[in-house]
């Protein structure tokens, strides 16, 4: 069969699925089972109102502590996030060994430094070794680790080694761009500044031509 001809042959779930329940793997990637606690976020948003001077208790703020806490229960859950039941057996043996990419994917992530947004677009790209992934988990992904409290540069690098360890593969690469408002709306103040991060890994960080493909893909993709 040509390198180019796809066959799915079938799935390979079970050994996958018992490396995401691995209590080592969950620890090094900052997984765990408990959620936020509301009420403990209500009563830290009542504090925070109050030390910068204002009343929690009148009108348009009496609410304020709830519906943060709420908010904060969906852009933290990449920390509760199960990565088995994301995957959910997405994983597939088939004969394909040429690049997979997928460009593009809107994140949003809080900064740890100052807990303000910053936002953006992932690329990632894999040499399947045998495997391939459902396409839409790998934005899944993205968000697993988007969705906490971040520095970019980490960010990156976790989706990459998550990656790494779910098809059995060393060459994966990850390229990030993301606007932060910690650096928009306070301190210098640029509001048109970009940063990107990269993470590159096996061909893509050893073989040239590999890492400039994938580079080409990107730049193409912003223009169409």
């Amino acid at each position: 069969m040509d390198s180019h001809d796809t066959e799915i042959v079938s799935v390979s779930g079970n050994g996958i699925q018992q490396r995401l329940e691995d209590v080592a793997l969950l620890d090094r990637f900052g997984i765990h089972s408990s959620g936020v606690d509301e009420e403990a976020v209500k009563r830290a948003v009542g504090e925070l109102l109050n030390a910068i001077g204002e009343d929690p208790e009148r009108p348009g703020l009496n609410d304020t502590p709830r519906r943060v806490a709420k908010a904060y229960r969906e852009l933290v859950s990449g920390y509760t996030t199960d990565p088995a039941q994301l995957l959910n057996n997405a994983i597939f043996d088939v004969a394909y060994d040429d690049m997979v990419i997928v460009n593009n994917i809107e994140f949003y992530s809080l900064c740890e430094h100052h807990m303000l947004p910053f936002i953006g677009h992932a690329h990632v790209a894999y040499m399947p070794t045998g495997k391939v992934v459902g396409l839409s988990k790998i934005p899944r992904i993205v968000d697993m680790f988007s969705r906490r409290l971040q520095v970019q540069e980490r960010l990156t690098r976790q989706i990459a080694e998550f990656l790494v360890e779910v098809l059995d593969s060393e060459s994966v690469a990850v390229v990030m761009t993301g606007r932060h408002m910690c650096s928009m709306i306070r301190g210098v103040m640029k509001h048109d500044s970009n940063m990107t991060t990269s993470a590159m890994l096996g061909d893509f960080r050893h073989n040239q031509d590999t890492r400039n493909e994938f580079l080409m893909h990107i730049q193409r993709s912003k223009h169409e």
